[in-house]
């Protein structure tokens, strides 16, 4: 019996040590990624921040601000934080529309990702949770934040190469 309770305590630490590297690799990733959402918006000058490729898709402001409220929405469902602008949407914002206020908005966004996943009680990250038609773990959720503001990031890189800009480069690690 001692040596059944010794395996399952010593089971329980290597699961709770390894959800705790887990918890540390996502704030590396969140982390390198507000690294380079803030240096693709310091590169586009101020009075492009209203430039579109073209009428149909949005402008490079609102597109960076599209991902900052993706990156709040998402990470909230993933660690149960109550989501910073509440029910602002603030891409639509058009006071939010330069580069200072988008500078400001998209480093909250990351921030608050951030701080709620160094809070999170690590055991949880297999909870499902449900939104709508999706039922994702807590661990989904907060990995489809970080791949939301990528992919919107990615698109910002055309931005600035229409402007003549070459876009930072990619941080691997």
């Amino acid at each position: 019996m001692k040596n059944i309770l010794l395996l399952i305590f010593c089971l329980s630490t290597i699961t709770i040590s390894a959800q705790d590297k887990t918890l540390e690799s996502l704030v590396a990733d969140f982390e390198r990624s507000k690294a380079m959402s803030l240096e693709y918006i310091e590169a586009m000058p101020e009075d492009k921040f209203d430039f579109k490729p073209t009428e149909s898709v949005r402008s490079f402001a609102a597109q960076m601000l599209h991902g900052a409220q993706g990156t709040i929405g998402l990470a909230a469902n993933g660690t149960g934080e109550a989501p910073i602008y509440g029910d602002i949407n603030i891409e639509q914002q058009e006071a939010f529309h330069t580069k200072s206020e988008v500078m400001r908005i998209v480093g909250e966004s990351f921030d608050f990702a951030i701080s709620g996943i160094q809070n999170m009680d690590p055991t949880k990250l297999d909870e499902v949770v449900v939104r709508g038609p999706y039922n994702v773990t807590r661990l989904g959720w907060i990995q489809k934040a970080n791949e939301h503001v990528g992919h919107h990031r990615g698109q910002c890189a055309i931005y600035l190469r229409l402007q003549g800009i070459t876009p930072p480069a990619y941080k691997l690690f």
